[in-house]
């Protein structure tokens, strides 16, 4: 359980699977009324239903709620996580605990945003351990599903469900779990365009900008290709004498490379890489998170005593990142 006031503990992450309003109420009002009367930040990124529910059982009480639409509080895993460290950063006072209801939406994702935001999910209780937040993920089983609300124990360490706290006996190690997500994609095509090894990060870029605009991308879409690239390369060139393999190929509205180089990574949970914002100190993990906001998505991880990171650029078709 989270410390008394005065004495924030570090990160609490439940799960709240609801199948009607009055079971999401049963938790979201407790939980913010608890902490408002405690002075405590208190922020709700769920639905625009749940927070007309919401305010409308606070009555007068809801002006002292922060609000969010739950699609436009971070529109991806890397965005969300920052959503929440910059809610955080603005709004935590010392010795005071933040509150969130943070809601997942999951409706009309694909399976490998499906999956990634699960990692995502799972990985937030690495991410934020140090942080005084206890944050509660509500997802409605009338909607989700099934597969994601069962996975939602294992992402989870418990449960609060009106005002009970149960034990996820399912909850899983972040890194294990991460670990054990699937890969992104199939694996390189053999007609994938191949480079290197190489410790050149010029031939990195010169690579990455030939395969763009061979891919038809061009102007600033291409420039932000080869940033990306040159970013996920650097990661795994950062090390004493590596070298790094270049593949890439296209898919149906997506640019791939696959970045390789012998030995483990640097980075402690290799999934979880780049997804925390550069802070006032450079950080070795840096460039991935540039790579991670740049691209569609990044994968990192120790394969078959390869460091691997895959890295999926919008194609010239990808309306959305024009």
């Amino acid at each position: 359980m989270p410390a008394d006031r005065g004495e924030p503990a570090g990160f609490v992450h439940h799960a709240c699977l609801y199948g009607s309003d009055a079971e999401f109420l049963a938790m979201a009002v407790p939980f913010v009324r608890a902490g408002l009367a405690a002075g405590e930040p208190v922020l709700a990124a769920t639905t625009p239903a749940n927070i007309e529910l919401l305010r409308a059982a606070l009555g007068r009480h809801a002006h002292a709620l922060d609000t969010a639409e739950t699609a436009y509080f971070g529109r991806r895993p890397v965005e969300r996580v920052a959503a929440f460290l910059g809610y955080h950063g603005r709004r935590a006072r010392p010795g005071v605990r933040t509150r969130m209801i943070a809601e997942p939406l999951w409706q009309g994702r694909s399976a490998r945003q499906i999956a990634e935001w699960q990692r995502m999910e799972s990985g937030l209780n690495l991410l934020l351990a140090a942080l005084p937040v206890w944050m509660v993920c509500p997802y409605d089983t009338r909607t989700v599903p099934p597969g994601v609300a069962e996975a939602a124990c294992a992402t989870h360490p418990a449960r609060l469900d009106g005002g009970r706290i149960t034990p996820c006996a399912a909850y899983r190690d972040p890194a294990d779990y991460a670990a054990s997500m699937p890969l992104p994609g199939p694996p390189p095509p053999s007609s994938a365009v191949r480079a290197g090894p190489t410790a050149e990060r010029a031939a990195v870029r010169r690579f990455a900008r030939d395969r763009a605009t061979a891919a038809g991308l061009a102007g600033e879409r291409a420039a932000l290709a080869v940033l990306a690239v040159h970013e996920a390369a650097d990661h795994l060139l950062a090390s004493e004498g590596a070298r790094v393999a270049l593949s890439a190929w296209e898919e149906p509205g997506a640019l791939v490379f696959e970045l390789r180089r012998p030995g483990p990574p640097d980075s402690p949970v290799p999934a979880l890489a780049g997804y925390v914002p550069p802070g006032a100190a450079p950080g070795a993990e840096d460039g991935l998170w540039l790579a991670r906001r740049l691209g569609v998505c990044l994968d990192v991880r120790f394969h078959d005593g390869e460091s691997r990171i895959t890295l999926r650029i919008a194609g010239r078709g990808d309306a959305e990142a024009l």
